[in-house]
């Protein structure tokens, strides 16, 4: 079997016997697999679901500098877009604007 000892990286993989029913877990390279399945005809390679990472979120994950600059470009593009309210360069005076007539949008909506 694979060396523990050793700082490679090796695959695991989970097998049956098929005698007694028992699963147990080997790390080997694919050449060891095979020969190891084709020593021990009773052992029989268990076919396993992957682990994926499908992303990472939290205080570890952070956007680098230039996908921001890219969202900002996009969110020029589009000023009106909610992508522009999040990301988008925007003056005081601007700024402001928005503010007030978000004030009087709700007011009317009284």
């Amino acid at each position: 079997m694979g060396n523990m000892g050793e700082l490679s990286i090796m695959p695991t993989y989970t097998f049956i016997n098929t005698k007694n029913n028992k699963e147990h877990t080997e790390m080997m390279s694919i050449a060891e697999m095979e020969e190891y399945l084709s020593k021990n005809k009773h052992i029989k390679q268990a076919i396993k679901g992957l682990n994926i990472v499908g992303g990472v979120s939290g205080l570890s994950y952070r956007q680098d500098s230039g996908w921001k600059e890219n969202l900002q470009r996009i969110s020029e593009a589009h000023p009106k877009s909610a992508l522009a309210q999040r990301y988008g360069k925007k003056t005081i005076k601007q700024s402001k604007t928005e503010q007030v007539l978000a004030k009087h949008r709700k007011r009317r909506g009284k």
